[in-house]
């Protein structure tokens, strides 16, 4: 597992500044939501962390590497995964199929075309068990046009998972999904603690606080608290800010 260190990061478009000094340690095999409201700049903070988007300042750190100037590629290869903003996944192809194309573009082939990747049994095995860590092993040779939106969620996350990562962002992952599917993906997230350091941005605030091991709250691009959901869900400041009558809601 590796730690994730985040040093004094900003970012501005035009006059309007995005990311304000932001720094955060994420804990190797913690979950750490970040939470706030909508144009608070979670999703330009992601960006940042995963090299999508060049910050204006400050430092990214993986494992205690500098990796402020790496591009997204090479901080993937370093074990860095986004989830969820940047996924494409193929409708027509099996969620197998989709995922062994992930284990592909990880460990590289000697194939050229898709024929021959299905039948190869390596990237197979490997694409079962991220499925079988997503709880989509069950759905392995369905088309993903036929999955419902949950396990299409599910299924960027096994996309995830099959790079190998260390540590995973996952930009609102339970975005449309309701009722039993919500409930299944958190479950698997649950499962997955401990093996991964985790970035989680997620409006639902039942899944932050049954998931999160710390909870920093990002309003107007700067962070007002960080700390463990106890300690952020009673915060004055955070209630005020944020929170409001949600609180009582997962208290």
């Amino acid at each position: 597992m590796t730690s994730l260190t985040v040093r004094n990061l900003t970012k501005s478009f035009g006059a309007l500044k995005v990311t304000d000094d932001v720094s955060l340690d994420f804990a190797s095999g913690e979950i750490h939501a970040i939470i706030g409201p909508n144009g608070a700049g979670k999703t330009t903070l992601i960006s940042q962390l995963s090299g999508q988007l060049r910050s204006d300042s400050g430092a990214v750190a993986i494992g205690g590497r500098d990796v402020t100037r790496l591009s997204m590629p090479d901080r993937v290869k370093l074990g860095l995964a986004r989830s969820f903003q940047i996924t494409s996944v193929l409708p027509g192809f099996t969620t197998l199929e989709n995922v062994a194309l992930a284990v592909q573009a990880r460990h590289g082939s000697s194939f050229r075309f898709f024929r021959t990747v299905a039948n190869e049994t390596a990237l197979n095995e490997a694409a079962l068990a991220a499925l079988r860590e997503a709880g989509l092993d069950h759905r392995a040779e369905i088309r993903a046009k036929s999955l419902s939106h949950g396990e299409h969620r599910r299924l960027e996350l096994a996309i995830a998972l099959a790079t190998e990562p260390k540590i995973l962002l996952l930009d609102e992952p339970l975005a449309g999904v309701g009722g039993e599917d919500a409930d299944t993906f958190v479950a698997n997230l649950q499962k997955l603690k401990g093996k991964f350091t985790i970035v989680l941005i997620e409006h639902d605030m039942d899944a932050v606080f049954a998931l999160a091991d710390q909870v920093s709250v990002l309003v107007y691009g700067r962070i007002i608290a960080t700390g463990s959901p106890e300690a952020v869900r009673s915060d004055p400041e955070v209630r005020t800010a944020y929170l409001g009558d949600e609180v009582g809601e997962v208290a």
